[in-house]
Protein backbone atom coordinates (compact mmCIF):
# COMPACT_ATOMS: atom_id res chain seq x y z
CA UNK A 1 0.00 0.00 0.00
CA UNK A 2 2.76 2.56 0.75
CA UNK A 3 4.83 1.38 -1.88
CA UNK A 4 2.94 2.58 -4.56
CA UNK A 5 1.97 5.92 -3.09
CA UNK A 6 6.15 6.54 -2.58
CA UNK A 7 6.32 5.54 -6.36
CA UNK A 8 3.49 8.12 -6.96
CA UNK A 9 5.61 10.95 -5.59
CA UNK A 10 8.01 12.50 -8.05
CA UNK A 11 10.49 13.89 -5.92
CA UNK A 12 11.56 10.42 -3.86
CA UNK A 13 13.58 7.75 -5.20
CA UNK A 14 12.14 4.60 -3.61
CA UNK A 15 13.73 1.72 -2.88
CA UNK A 16 12.82 -1.71 -0.88
CA UNK A 17 15.22 -4.12 0.28
CA UNK A 18 14.72 -7.51 1.53
CA UNK A 19 16.55 -10.60 1.95
CA UNK A 20 13.92 -13.23 0.64
CA UNK A 21 11.14 -11.50 -0.62
CA UNK A 22 10.26 -10.86 -4.38
CA UNK A 23 8.35 -7.96 -3.49
CA UNK A 24 11.26 -6.31 -2.75
CA UNK A 25 12.90 -3.96 -5.40
CA UNK A 26 16.37 -5.53 -4.51
CA UNK A 27 17.45 -8.78 -2.73
CA UNK A 28 19.88 -7.38 0.20
CA UNK A 29 20.95 -9.15 3.38
CA UNK A 30 20.52 -5.52 5.93
CA UNK A 31 23.98 -6.81 8.08
CA UNK A 32 25.21 -5.70 4.74
CA UNK A 33 23.51 -3.40 2.82
CA UNK A 34 25.25 -3.20 -0.39
CA UNK A 35 24.81 0.92 -0.50
CA UNK A 36 26.69 3.75 -0.36
CA UNK A 37 27.51 5.69 3.20
CA UNK A 38 25.34 8.42 3.64
CA UNK A 39 23.04 8.34 0.68
CA UNK A 40 19.54 7.92 1.78
CA UNK A 41 17.83 10.61 4.02
CA UNK A 42 15.36 8.48 5.61
CA UNK A 43 14.43 4.95 6.34
CA UNK A 44 11.38 2.19 7.61
CA UNK A 45 12.20 -0.90 9.38
CA UNK A 46 9.29 -2.54 10.66
CA UNK A 47 8.96 -6.14 12.24
CA UNK A 48 12.29 -7.21 10.92
CA UNK A 49 15.21 -6.85 13.53
CA UNK A 50 13.37 -9.52 15.67
CA UNK A 51 14.04 -11.95 12.76
CA UNK A 52 17.90 -11.12 12.77
CA UNK A 53 20.57 -12.97 14.19
CA UNK A 54 23.37 -9.92 14.39
CA UNK A 55 20.75 -6.91 14.86
CA UNK A 56 23.13 -4.95 16.07
CA UNK A 57 24.98 -4.93 12.76
CA UNK A 58 21.87 -4.37 11.04
CA UNK A 59 20.75 -1.11 13.16
CA UNK A 60 24.82 -0.14 12.26
CA UNK A 61 24.02 -0.28 8.63
CA UNK A 62 20.75 1.62 8.77
CA UNK A 63 22.63 4.36 10.57
CA UNK A 64 25.72 3.97 8.15
CA UNK A 65 23.73 4.65 4.93
CA UNK A 66 21.82 7.28 6.80
CA UNK A 67 23.17 11.28 5.61
CA UNK A 68 23.89 13.53 8.66
CA UNK A 69 20.69 14.82 9.85
CA UNK A 70 19.09 11.81 8.27
CA UNK A 71 16.01 9.45 10.30
CA UNK A 72 14.83 6.47 10.15
CA UNK A 73 11.48 4.77 11.33
CA UNK A 74 11.94 1.41 13.44
CA UNK A 75 9.76 -0.78 15.11
CA UNK A 76 9.76 -4.28 16.93
CA UNK A 77 7.15 -6.21 19.04
CA UNK A 78 8.26 -5.03 22.51
CA UNK A 79 7.19 -8.13 25.13
CA UNK A 80 8.74 -7.51 28.19
CA UNK A 81 11.31 -4.76 30.51
CA UNK A 82 14.72 -6.66 29.28
CA UNK A 83 16.17 -8.66 25.74
CA UNK A 84 15.54 -12.08 26.12
CA UNK A 85 17.90 -13.83 22.97
CA UNK A 86 19.60 -16.95 22.95
CA UNK A 87 21.57 -17.77 20.01
CA UNK A 88 21.38 -21.64 21.15
CA UNK A 89 17.82 -21.87 20.46
CA UNK A 90 17.74 -22.66 16.38
CA UNK A 91 15.10 -25.31 16.24
CA UNK A 92 11.25 -23.40 14.89
CA UNK A 93 9.48 -25.08 17.95
CA UNK A 94 11.82 -24.18 20.89
CA UNK A 95 11.90 -20.47 19.15
CA UNK A 96 8.02 -20.72 19.13
CA UNK A 97 7.88 -21.37 22.52
CA UNK A 98 11.17 -19.17 23.68
CA UNK A 99 10.54 -16.00 21.62
CA UNK A 100 6.70 -16.73 19.96
CA UNK A 101 7.33 -16.77 16.88
CA UNK A 102 9.33 -19.58 15.26
CA UNK A 103 11.52 -17.19 12.96
CA UNK A 104 12.04 -14.71 16.04
CA UNK A 105 15.84 -14.47 17.48
CA UNK A 106 14.86 -12.83 19.96
CA UNK A 107 12.05 -11.29 22.12
CA UNK A 108 12.96 -7.33 22.38
CA UNK A 109 12.48 -5.14 25.91
CA UNK A 110 12.37 -1.97 26.39
CA UNK A 111 15.91 -1.78 26.19
CA UNK A 112 15.73 -1.06 22.49
CA UNK A 113 15.94 2.19 22.82
CA UNK A 114 19.71 1.67 24.15
CA UNK A 115 21.01 -0.43 21.41
CA UNK A 116 19.81 1.83 19.13
CA UNK A 117 21.67 4.08 21.03
CA UNK A 118 25.00 2.23 21.08
CA UNK A 119 25.13 2.58 17.20
CA UNK A 120 24.79 6.34 17.20
CA UNK A 121 21.31 6.81 17.33
CA UNK A 122 19.40 9.82 18.67
CA UNK A 123 16.25 7.86 20.12
CA UNK A 124 12.32 9.55 20.57
CA UNK A 125 9.82 6.41 21.11
CA UNK A 126 6.41 7.15 19.80
CA UNK A 127 3.34 5.54 21.12
CA UNK A 128 1.57 6.30 17.91
CA UNK A 129 -1.54 3.71 17.89
CA UNK A 130 -1.99 5.00 20.87
CA UNK A 131 -2.90 8.62 19.77
CA UNK A 132 -5.32 7.06 17.33
CA UNK A 133 -9.30 5.90 17.74
CA UNK A 134 -10.00 2.22 18.47
CA UNK A 135 -11.73 1.78 15.41
CA UNK A 136 -8.32 2.74 13.96
CA UNK A 137 -6.38 0.58 15.77
CA UNK A 138 -8.70 -1.95 14.67
CA UNK A 139 -9.00 -1.53 11.26
CA UNK A 140 -4.99 -1.31 10.50
CA UNK A 141 -4.28 -4.55 13.16
CA UNK A 142 -2.11 -1.95 15.39
CA UNK A 143 -1.49 -2.74 18.97
CA UNK A 144 -1.83 0.21 21.07
CA UNK A 145 0.86 -0.31 23.44
CA UNK A 146 3.56 -0.40 20.27
CA UNK A 147 6.38 2.42 20.57
CA UNK A 148 7.27 3.55 17.04
CA UNK A 149 11.28 4.18 17.72
CA UNK A 150 12.19 7.90 15.66
CA UNK A 151 15.73 7.52 15.17
CA UNK A 152 18.18 10.28 14.14
CA UNK A 153 21.52 10.17 12.87
CA UNK A 154 23.38 13.65 13.95
CA UNK A 155 22.97 16.44 11.83
CA UNK A 156 26.64 17.45 10.74
CA UNK A 157 27.28 20.29 12.32
CA UNK A 158 24.72 20.40 14.56
CA UNK A 159 22.26 22.10 11.58
CA UNK A 160 19.01 21.09 10.35
CA UNK A 161 18.84 18.47 7.91
CA UNK A 162 19.24 19.03 4.32
CA UNK A 163 16.71 18.02 1.58
CA UNK A 164 13.08 16.43 2.19
CA UNK A 165 12.50 12.77 3.57
CA UNK A 166 9.69 10.88 3.90
CA UNK A 167 9.44 7.11 5.19
CA UNK A 168 8.01 4.10 3.84
CA UNK A 169 6.01 1.19 5.06
CA UNK A 170 6.58 -2.38 4.93
CA UNK A 171 9.24 -5.10 5.44
CA UNK A 172 12.83 -3.21 4.70
CA UNK A 173 12.32 -0.02 3.11
CA UNK A 174 14.49 2.99 1.76
CA UNK A 175 13.62 6.25 0.36
CA UNK A 176 16.60 8.82 -1.29
CA UNK A 177 15.20 11.62 -1.85
CA UNK A 178 16.46 12.92 -5.78
CA UNK A 179 16.34 16.69 -4.93
CA UNK A 180 20.21 16.01 -3.68
CA UNK A 181 20.79 14.83 -7.10
CA UNK A 182 19.76 17.95 -9.06
CA UNK A 183 20.84 20.61 -6.23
Amino acid sequence: MLKKRFRALNHLDYLSVDIESSLADEKMDLTQLDLDDQSFDCSYCSHVLEHIQDDRAAMSELYRILRPGGWGLLVVPINQETTYENPTIVDPADRLEHFGQADHVRKYGRDFADRLRLVGFLVDEIPYAATLEHGAIARYGLDARELVHFCRKPAAGGGAPEGSSVATGGLQRIVRSSEHESA
